[in-house]
C-alpha cells in the first residue's frame, strides 16, 4: 500500500475558470447518471467511463479492452482510458456554464467580499445578481455632458412627433365612429352606445402615446444624472433604451455607447473585470488619510480586501463562475439497495438540477427568447448553483 503525503497546513483560494478546466478530464453534458437496464454509466453524464475512468480496474466501458496489459490505452470505440478505478476518486469534471453565475460565499458572507469590491451595500449586489434591478457597467458622462443640449433636442423632437401622431389617430377614430353614427335609420340609443365606445378607444389612445411621452422625459432625466455602478428599474432601463433610440434616430451615428447596463452575474463580473487593484489601493488609502468616521472605516475594510487580492495574484472576476468543477464520482456515490433500488448522494440531485437548467438555458439561448424568459432561467441557474455551493446560505434551502 503506498504510503499517504503528509501536510502541515491547507490554503483555500479562488480558482480561475483555466483552472478549473485544467483540474478536469472532460465536459459533463448530461443529467444522466446510470443506465437502469445495463447499471453502467451514461455517456457524458455524472458518473461517465471517459470522464472519471473505468469502474472496473483495467477495463474500458465498451468491453474491448479487459486486461491489465492494456493499462494506458484508451479505447477508440468508447474513449475510456484502460487504467484502475481508484482513478475515479480523483478525476474531476466540469460543466459549462450557459451563463455566470455568482460564487455564494463571496455575496452572502458578512463581510462580502464582491460588495466590498465595487463598494456597493450586500442588498444591493443580490438585486441585481437575482435580476432585480439593472446596475450601470458604463456611461460615457463626458459625451453626455458636452451633447445634452442636442440630446434634448432630439428627444423634443420625438415628443413633438408622438403629438402629432396622436392627433392623427384620435382624429381617424373620431372620423370613423362619426361616420358610423351618420347612418340613416340608427336610433339615439344606438348612437349613444357607439359615441361611449368611441370615447373609450380615444381614451385608451391618449393613455398609449402619453405612456410614450411620459418614458422619453423620465428617460431624459434619469440619463441627466445616470453614473457608474447605479442601480436602476425596469421602467428606468426602458425609458433610458427609449431616449437612445430618439437620440440614434434623431442624431445618427456616434452616440451608440453612451451608456450600458446589465443584470445578473454578468453585469457583476463586468464591474469587478474592470477594477485595477493598484490604483483602487491608492485610491483607498488617500480616503483613509483624509476622511474619519463611518467613511474612513469602510474604506479600511475595501482597503484589507484589496491588499489580499494583490497579495494573492487573484482576479476578483473569479468570484464569478464560468465553468463550475463537478466532484469525482466516488465522493457522491451511487449504491444499489436490495429490490433493484438505488440510494444515492444528494449532490448528484443538486448537479442534475444544474445541468437541465443549464442545458434548457442553452437552448432559450439559441431560440433568442425574449429578454424576461432568459432572465428567468438565469436566475433559476443560478440558484441552483447557490444550493450545490453551500444550501445552508440560501433563503430557502433546497433540501
Amino acid at each position: 500500500m503506498p504510503e499517504l503525503a503528509t501536510f502541515d497546513a491547507v490554503r483555500i483560494g479562488i480558482a480561475s475558470p483555466e483552472d478549473i478546466r485544467k483540474w478536469s478530464h472532460g465536459e459533463v453534458k448530461k443529467p444522466e447518471t446510470i443506465n437502469y437496464r445495463t447499471f453502467k454509466p451514461e455517456p457524458d453524464g455524472l458518473f461517465c467511463e471517459r470522464i472519471f475512468g473505468p469502474v472496473r480496474d483495467y477495463q474500458c466501458h465498451c468491453g474491448k479492452y479487459k486486461k491489465i496489459k492494456f493499462k494506458g490505452i484508451i479505447c477508440d470505440r468508447c474513449g475510456v482510458e484502460v487504467t484502475t478505478s481508484k482513478v475515479r476518486r480523483r478525476r474531476m469534471g466540469h460543466i459549462e456554464l450557459a451563463a455566470p453565475v455568482c460564487h455564494i460565499w463571496y455575496l452572502r458572507n458578512t463581510p462580502s467580499p464582491i460588495a466590498l469590491l465595487l463598494g456597493l451595500s450586500p442588498k444591493e449586489v443580490e438585486q441585481v445578481v437575482y435580476f432585480g434591478k439593472y446596475v450601470v457597467t458604463h456611461v460615457d458622462r463626458r459625451k453626455i455632458n458636452a451633447s445634452m443640449d442636442r440630446i434634448r433636442w432630439a428627444v423634443e423632437e420625438d415628443i413633438k412627433e408622438i403629438q402629432r401622431l396622436k392627433e392623427e389617430s384620435i382624429s381617424a377614430i373620431r372620423r370613423k365612429y362619426e361616420e358610423q353614427m351618420a347612418e340613416e335609420g340608427m336610433t339615439e340609443e344606438e348612437k349613444a352606445r357607439w359615441r361611449k365606445q368611441m370615447e373609450d378607444r380615444i381614451k385608451r389612445e391618449e393613455e398609449l402615446f402619453e405612456g410614450d411621452v411620459a418614458r422619453l422625459k423620465r428617460g431624459l432625466e434619469v440619463l441627466e444624472g445616470l453614473y457608474k455602478k447605479q442601480l436602476i428599474s425596469e421602467e428606468d432601463y426602458r425609458a433610458l433604451q427609449k431616449v437612445t433610440e430618439a437620440i440614434n434616430r434623431r442624431l445618427g451615428k456616434g452616440f451608440e455607447n453612451l451608456w450600458r447596463a446589465g443584470m445578473g452575474a454578468e453585469a457583476i463580473r463586468d464591474l469587478l473585470a474592470e477594477i485595477d487593484l493598484e490604483q483602487l489601493a491608492r485610491e483607498l488609502r488617500r480616503e483613509i488619510r483624509e476622511t474619519t468616521g463611518p467613511r474612513r472605516v469602510k474604506a479600511i475594510k475595501r482597503l484589507r480586501m484589496v491588499e489580499a487580492f494583490r497579495k494573492s495574484k487573484n482576479r476578483p472576476e473569479w468570484m464569478i463562475l464560468e465553468v463550475l468543477p463537478v466532484l469525482p464520482p466516488d465522493l457522491r456515490p451511487m449504491v444499489q439497495l436490495d429490490g433493484g433500488r438505488f440510494a444515492t448522494s444528494d449532490l448528484n440531485d443538486l448537479y442534475r438540477r444544474i445541468i437541465n437548467r443549464n442545458n434548457r438555458l442553452k437552448k432559450i439561448l439559441q431560440l433568442r427568447a425574449p429578454e424576461t424568459i432568459v432572465n428567468h432561467e438565469k436566475r433559476l441557474l443560478q440558484e441552483a448553483v447557490d444550493a450545490l455551493i453551500d444550501n445552508s446560505k440560501r433563503r430557502r434551502p433546497v433540501l
